[in-house]
């Protein structure tokens, strides 16, 4: 299992609060990996880190071992990372066909809930519509997409929606090799073999290991 993109000894700061404390973090090509923690604990932090929308104070990131620390967040975005955040990640003034075609002009929507909503705008959507509408985002990004960063994916979506979700979400490391991590604050139904869980508590690795051996 080839480790695509990681954290090493990541320490990120917020004034004068530290998040992470010296993050050791793998993510793996072809493979759902859970990062699992309560609010506070860092797990959107390190989505964050390895996006490159916030800096490291201390440690590296490693993309394919090279040092990606200092690649800026739109570069590593064209080299294939995809981040969908928990808030704001629609262009709320543009219309929902505006937003999709920022991702892949002319694509149908992944979601057909969203196909009424084409000449609306983002922001007079419901939360569970923007919800969808964001992660279009990264169900309708071109093969070569290599890290797909997601946090709380289910925010605000009906239970079959939400299924549907990380069904098409598993496919995308499953069938499509890309490196997929959900921030979430309990695992998910439905995941993979291989499945990896990390649980952070205060921006420390608590545990890493299968599903089944969280439980």
């Amino acid at each position: 299992m080839s480790v695509e993109i990681a954290l090493r000894a990541a320490r990120v700061r917020y004034g004068p609060l530290e998040a992470l404390h010296g993050l050791d973090l793998p993510v793996p090509a072809g493979t759902v990996t859970v990062l699992l923690g309560r609010n506070g604990s860092g797990r959107t932090t390190a989505l964050r880190a390895l996006a490159g929308t916030v800096r490291l104070s201390a440690g590296r990131v490693l993309w394919r071992g090279a040092d990606a620390t200092r690649l800026p967040a739109h570069e590593r975005a064209r080299r294939g990372l995809c981040l969908v955040p928990d808030l704001q990640a629609v262009y709320a003034g543009l219309t929902v066909a505006e937003n999709l075609a920022l991702t892949r002009p002319g694509a149908p929507p992944p979601y057909p809930e969203l196909v009424p909503l084409l000449d609306r705008t983002a922001g007079s959507l419901s939360g569970g519509e923007r919800r969808m509408l964001a992660l279009s985002r990264a169900l309708l990004l071109p093969r070569h997409a290599r890290v797909v960063l997601v946090d709380e994916p289910s925010l605000g979506l009906a239970p079959p929606v939400a299924a549907r979700t990380y069904r098409a979400l598993v496919a995308l490391a499953v069938e499509g090799g890309a490196a997929v991590v959900l921030a979430e604050q309990r695992v998910p139904d439905g995941l993979p073999p291989g499945t990896l869980v990390h649980e952070l508590r205060r921006g420390s690795l608590a545990f890493s290991g299968e599903p089944a051996e969280l439980a």
